[in-house]
Parts: structure tokens; sequence; C-alpha cells
């Protein structure tokens, strides 16, 4: 199966393992552009995102990678204090495969976040509860 990972960038080290590891179960793994340069601290303009995502194209781009896919993982790690954080960004690329029809996996549940809660649920997305073998 062909899957996008959507998640925010400061998991990019994360992003490369769960790359490592579905492609170790056969999958073709897309990522994010430049997660090595994020995982490596070394992307120009990251104190800049809005800068960085006009620039780059980021959201498009993504997006396209979406659009190729069987399947997206979202990886939703805690951050910031939040269990199983889902960003603006991570939950609009969730919006963009579930209008295109494609299977939505979670790594983790859902955040309890009233603002995407209801709608995330809508899209009926399949949580893993961090075990790789239910993607089918």
């Amino acid at each position: 199966m062909k899957i996008t990972i959507c998640s925010s960038m400061k998991l990019a080290l994360e992003i490369l393992e769960l790359q490592t590891r579905l492609e170790k179960r056969g999958h073709i793994c897309l990522i994010p552009f430049e997660t090595e340069l994020w995982a490596q601290g070394g992307v120009p303009d990251a104190h800049d995102p809005v800068r960085r995502k006009i620039k780059h194209d980021l959201i498009r781009k993504h997006f396209e990678k979406i659009q190729e896919s069987d399947a997206i993982l979202v990886l939703n790690l805690s951050q910031n204090g939040v269990p199983h954080y889902i960003g603006a960004n991570t939950f609009l690329e969730m919006g963009f495969a579930h209008v295109l029809g494609l299977r939505i996996f979670l790594m983790h549940q859902l955040p309890d976040n009233p603002y995407i809660k209801g709608e995330a649920e809508a899209m009926r997305p399949i949580v893993l509860y961090g075990n790789l073998s239910h993607i089918t």
C-alpha cells in the first residue's frame, strides 16, 4: 500500500523511523518535504513557517503526495503537553484524504480537542493504537 505520513515537522525523527518501519512491512511511504533536513535541525527559515510554506508551496506539495496514495497515516504523538496532538496542517491533510476517499490511519486516538474532534470522527479514521499490523 502507498501511504503518506502526515505529522508535525517537530516529529521529523519519528517520521523517518515510521517510514522505515512501514517500508519493512512492504509499504511504499511518502513523507513531508525536507523531513531529513528537519531531523538534522538544518532547515533554513524554520523560524518563519508561514513564509516557508508559501515559498516552497508546501501545502500543495504534500496534497500531491496524498493524491498519489492509498491512505494517510497521521503520526499524532503527544506534543507541548497535548496528548495525541493533531495540528492545523495535519487536520487539513486529513480533510484532503477524506475528500479523496482515502483511508485515514491514526497512530493513536484523537486528541480531546473540541475544535477538531467531531469533524475528525466524521472522517472515520482507523486508530492503530501504535500497532502497524492493523494496516491492511
